[in-house]
């Protein structure tokens, strides 16, 4: 399964798997810092997936959104 670029500008990108159900979202903090969150949303809300850390630069940022969509897109 492909992801989408839906989202790209100066603070935040997301990529949404093809199916819907997963996004990663890449975002610029405040404090120059970068938060990395993924939610898999499921049927059943109890399944519900979601993942957030912290980077400190945007390197280190998409390289991680990179592992999860690598990850989460084995499970469509």
């Amino acid at each position: 399964m492909g992801w989408s670029e839906v989202r790209a500008d100066e603070r935040i990108t997301e990529w949404e798997r093809d199916d819907g159900y997963v996004t990663v979202r890449v975002r610029r903090r405040p404090d120059e810092t970068w938060a990395v969150r993924l939610d898999q949303l499921y049927q059943d809300s109890e399944e519900r997936r979601y993942r957030r850390e912290r980077a400190d630069s945007e390197a280190a940022a998409r390289e991680l959104a990179e592992e999860w969509m690598a990850e989460f897109d084995d499970e469509a």
